[in-house]
């Protein structure tokens, strides 16, 4: 469970980031190899993470429209890093830091510190105990967060204004997920219930999906999507292509993603379980592409791409509840069952008419509860009963907490781009520039 290891964290007083500690002292330390391979499992699992950040932008510049393709990168490399500042300095310690004295409902909010960890005192190393380097996990956590805002951001996409949705960004990854990421894995209320979310198909998809979901029903389809007569007209994206690349850089940090939550590589049995977690994420996700495929030629005749790449993420999503737990074969079920529900759901998203522009509402949200209620089925120490329960608290904190600011935010500097800045790109409203002037203006 990730809070278990938290709670080394989770204690002390505020302070400031904490640099250079003295080569000698970590010496000192009883089990120094477990230190290092602890803290180096931490740092590769969360670059493969913040490469996942680069994969969210290829997917999302190749299912929009040309016109806003400049504009897609800007959000994603804006909000990577609003999200790395507002988890330094009120993220991180309100999902982590006193959760117990707080009833199990949320941290401190005061910036991230070394010494919060009780393992650095006047700049030398005392954390004999210690299993990690407490900057390797803040730096593992904040990638977590970044990933929930990048969920927001292609479901959105082509039609809303550039600040108002960083603004947004900063709420998300400043206090909302981590309100909710503290009663799992800060060891909140949730975590002593017996919830189970292993490296967070709701604690960090279903929390994105939910923000979006309110966000895109406030803001609305983008013109044209919807017919006044019902008809559904499909916008293409720019470059199928790059929406592949993306797809495939996903999944390459979705290693990272849920092999890094093992949390632990300082044993023989920790490096057992990464290599049984890369094992099921991999086979998850290809499970779930190639029944999208199949699923996709059954019921329209053709196997339609975007089904294909968005299957074999809900699969991943679905297996990242609990990917140490189940067999091959059982990754296969959980993989396969997330791919069918992203064929399903588009169509059902469309008829409720709402726009989403990648397909994020599928995978991260309906693929995200599946996999956490699915979590019993290979873990004897879960619940369904609790696993509805952390869903549902989850879910309605998120989609009230999101829909006040997402309201406050249309209420004040407004939402919506206005419909002559969306006929002409956003890269031009927004940016004043084109993201393939060569080519001129994208349709």
């Amino acid at each position: 469970m990730k809070f278990t290891t938290k709670m080394l964290s989770a204690v002390g007083a505020a302070g400031l980031l904490t640099v250079g500690v003295p080569d000698a002292a970590f010496a000192a330390t009883p089990d120094e190899s477990a230190f290092i391979f602890n803290s180096l499992l931490f740092l590769i699992g969360g670059f493969l993470v913040m490469f996942m950040a680069a994969g969210f932008c290829m997917l999302e510049v190749g299912m929009v429209r040309s016109k806003n393709a400049a504009t897609i990168c800007v959000k994603n490399i804006g909000l990577y890093s609003i999200a790395g500042l507002m988890y330094f300095f009120l993220g991180y310690n309100l999902m982590y830091a006193g959760v117990d004295t707080n009833g199990g409902y949320f941290g401190t909010p005061i910036p991230w510190s070394a010494d919060l960890a009780g393992l650095i005192e006047d700049g030398t190393y005392v954390g004999d105990n210690a299993s990690y380097s407490p900057a390797s996990d803040w730096f593992f956590q904040m990638v977590f967060c970044a990933t929930a805002a990048s969920i927001v951001s292609g479901t959105i996409a082509e039609r809303v204004k550039l600040w108002p949705f960083f603004i947004f960004v900063a709420v998300l990854t400043g206090i909302l997920y981590p309100i909710t990421g503290s009663w799992q894995w800060g060891g909140g209320w949730l975590a002593e219930a017996g919830f189970s979310d292993f490296a967070g198909s709701t604690v960090v998809h279903s929390v994105g999906g939910w923000a979006a979901l309110v966000g895109a029903i406030l803001i609305g389809a983008r013109s044209g999507k919807y017919g006044p007569d019902g008809s559904i007209n499909p916008i293409p994206g720019s470059s199928l292509p790059l929406a592949t690349l993306g797809t495939f850089v996903l999944w390459l940090g979705w290693f990272g993603f849920n092999g890094g939550s093992q949390l632990a590589a300082g044993t023989a049995a920790d490096i057992d379980a990464v290599a049984t977690i890369f094992g099921n994420t991999n086979i998850a996700a290809a499970a779930g592409c190639v029944t999208a495929m199949l699923l996709s030629q059954v019921l329209y005749g053709k196997v339609d791409l975007t089904f294909a790449l968005n299957g074999a993420l809900a699969g991943l999503v679905s297996i990242t509840a609990e990917p140490l737990a189940p067999s091959f074969g059982m990754a296969v079920v959980i993989g396969a069952i997330g791919g069918v529900l992203v064929v399903l759901s588009v169509p059902v998203l469309d008829r409720l008419k709402i726009d989403d522009v990648v397909g994020a509402i599928p995978v991260h949200l309906v693929a995200g509860i599946w996999g956490t209620m699915a979590v019993p089925l290979t873990n004897g120490d879960a619940a369904f009963g609790t696993q509805a329960l952390g869903v549902v608290a989850i879910g309605a904190f998120t989609v009230v907490a999101s829909l006040i600011f997402w309201l406050a935010l249309q209420f004040t500097v407004g939402l919506r781009a206005s419909e002559e800045d969306e006929l002409g790109g956003l890269d031009q409203s927004e940016l004043g520039l084109e993201a393939y002037p060569e080519f001129g203006r994208g349709a």
